[in-house]
């Protein structure tokens, strides 16, 4: 591997050269500040920060694939608002002495992403620092003039939705997973959610997001919760259940949803998208509950990753 050490200034160069202006990016990489076209009258805005030792460990994870995690994660954000991602900045700061190839393999992953969900990368920002390794994305989107699809719109009676699969994220699908940009899109413009958000934080802790935001309840059913194989593995190694992993591992960024029930039983109908759709429950006017395959039922918690400091 090269272990050679490099300066900003040729990082930005490469990266300038590896990410042109175009049509919608106006003044690229090289100014104080991009300048690009706004398609629409508004403009979705997020931004995440992955840090070495909490959301990736470099003896495990390659550069490429920490680039690919940090792009896609704000992907994931605007998918669930219903949006299209579209332009983006970069900022990482990168341990002192760490080589040029895996900074190269860094924005490489970023780019991948990037020309994988149709998004521009258009600057960002470089510093060195006694470590960890610490990169963070800032990603633009818009809904195309629709409204976006907020945490806040759940209704007492909703059907509750995901797609994919849930659980055991950490066996390696939380470096690799697809941002379900094409699936949030088309569930936004045929069959206008109520709300919507990404499993990030773990099934359990983004649904009491939604319930919190909407001022409401829900009832999920266990034995209908669309359990990943990579849940099994883990529960064999854990000694925990699948049951919970696939609740509370997070980090499998499928799409968790409300819809008005002839709509969800529509749309479990035709199944439009490339992954699997399932309903997984109802929305109630308070409290949450989880049955199980016996009949009985407990309150649900809201189990998953959290951030303290």
């Amino acid at each position: 591997m090269d272990e050679r050490r490099f300066r900003e200034s040729d990082l930005v160069r490469w990266i300038r050269g590896e990410s042109p202006a175009n049509d919608t990016v106006l003044v690229g990489i090289g100014d104080d500040a991009a300048l690009v076209r706004n398609p629409s009258a508004s403009t979705l805005i997020t931004t995440d920060m992955l840090i070495e030792g909490v959301h990736f460990d470099l003896a495990s994870a390659s550069p490429r694939e920490v680039g690919w995690k940090a792009m896609a994660r704000n992907v994931s954000d605007i998918a669930a608002m219903g949006g299209r991602s579209t332009v983006a900045v970069a900022a990482a700061a990168l341990p002192r002495g760490f080589a040029e190839r895996d900074g190269q393999a860094i924005v490489r992953g970023l780019l991948d992403c990037a020309d994988a969900f149709g998004v521009r990368l258009v600057g960002g920002d470089l510093a060195a620092t006694p470590g960890p390794l610490v990169l963070t994305v800032t990603l633009l989107g818009d809904t195309g003039g629709r409204p976006p699809v907020l945490r806040s719109g759940a209704r007492v009676g909703d059907a509750l939705l995901v797609t994919g699969t849930l659980g055991g994220s950490l066996l390696g699908r939380h470096l690799r997973f697809t941002p379900r940009q094409a699936e949030g899109l088309l569930l936004a413009e045929r069959y206008a959610p109520h709300a919507m958000i990404d499993i990030s934080d773990g099934l359990a802790r983004d649904l009491h997001h939604i319930l919190e935001e909407s001022r409401v309840g829900a009832r999920l059913q266990a034995d209908h919760l669309p359990i990943s194989d990579d849940a099994r593995r883990a529960a064999a190694a854990s000694g925990r259940s699948a049951l919970d992993h696939a609740l509370g591992d997070g980090e499998d960024y499928e799409l968790l949803f409300t819809l008005d029930p002839p709509v969800a039983a529509r749309l479990l109908a035709e199944q439009p998208l490339d992954v699997p759709l399932t309903q997984i429950g109802i929305i109630t006017a308070s409290g949450t509950t989880l049955v199980l395959p016996d009949g009985t039922e407990r309150p649900l918690d809201p189990t998953g990753w959290e951030h303290t400091a």
